[in-house]
């Protein structure tokens, strides 16, 4: 497999610019070099043109997708091929989960998250000078 993903029909996307951003989708057509027709039932975004500006392609590429596949049928297979579980286990998707949860956070959390973070700040900083003595 190549470095860098490739713009191919069945790749999955997350949109990272407008109002569906933060959501995955599927390249259902390549419009032209760039613009491409994306479609997420799953995730509520409408089938709509969007450039490669807009989106960021991931590792996860679905199986046998026809180009200018219908939204029902699309969904069948993302369904099938179990898309959400696919995108919850990569990395980038568990770093906004944590993002996510960081800034929905109330002011006692974020106070314990700092009592915690200053705990483990001292034992690391006690471990480092029984290692260097």
């Amino acid at each position: 497999m190549s470095p860098t993903p490739l713009v191919q029909v069945g790749r999955v996307v997350l949109i990272n610019y407008g109002p569906d951003a933060g959501k995955i989708a599927t390249i259902v057509d390549i419009v032209d070099h760039n613009r491409a027709l994306v479609d997420g039932p799953t995730t509520d975004v409408r089938r709509q043109v969007l450039t490669f500006k807009r989106l960021s392609l991931t590792k996860i590429v679905l199986e046998k997708i026809p180009r200018a596949i219908g939204t029902g049928s699309l969904k069948k297979k993302l369904e099938a091929q179990d898309l959400a579980g696919k995108w919850a286990a990569t990395t980038r998707a568990q770093k906004l989960a944590s993002r996510e949860r960081r800034t929905n956070l109330s002011d006692f959390e974020r106070f314990n998250v700092y009592l915690l973070k200053k705990k483990l700040r001292a034992t690391k900083n006690k471990i480092a000078k029984s290692v260097k003595a």
